[in-house]
């Protein structure tokens, strides 16, 4: 039996994003324009399920800085070392962030902190799950699937929306 994908393109202040899904639940939320993978386009399904539309309601929140977390049924596919790292991701708060470091540190393994970056690179559900939240030891921003520039952003307009905004954060 095989599952039907449904695709749908979503503006953002940040360019497209291409939201994917089951019926039941998302399978990828990514930025179309990125300069390291660009993606091309799929076809549009004509059918958009339900969960497209909520996950498109909860994006324009969070732009709109009215929403922090989201709710949304999504489907990791990976091994279960990703899937912790991925899960990890998820309790970062929004508005903070944490170094690779501290991220190998929270799923047990502070030797996998490359395999942590790599894993943490290969998030596909941008903004959803925080990847972008993970910065480097010194405070630097690096790693970011959806180009720096975009992490900037992010982080930028959570910190102006959890209270903790500077005028020079990065």
């Amino acid at each position: 039996m095989t599952i039907e994908i449904f695709t749908k393109y979503i503006d953002s202040p940040l360019g497209t994003i291409e939201v994917s899904a089951t019926e039941n639940y998302l399978t990828s939320i990514l930025f179309v324009e990125t300069q390291r993978k660009p993606s091309p386009r799929k076809e549009v399904t004509a059918h958009i399920p339900p969960i497209i539309d909520e996950f498109e309601q909860q994006m324009k929140e969070y732009f709109e800085g009215t929403r922090k977390d989201f709710e949304l049924a999504i489907k990791h596919e990976g091994t279960d070392f990703q899937k912790s790292v991925w899960e990890k991701l998820e309790t970062i708060p929004y508005g903070k962030t944490i170094s690779y470091l501290e991220l190998s540190r929270r799923i047990g393994n502070e030797k996998a902190i490359r395999a942590v970056g790599t894993t943490n690179g290969s998030n596909k559900f941008t903004i959803v799950v925080p990847c972008h939240r993970v910065i480097g030891a010194n405070g630097s921003l690096v790693g970011y699937g959806g180009d720096l520039w975009r992490k900037k952003w992010l982080l930028e307009h959570e910190a102006k929306h959890s209270g903790n905004y500077q005028t020079s954060m990065f």
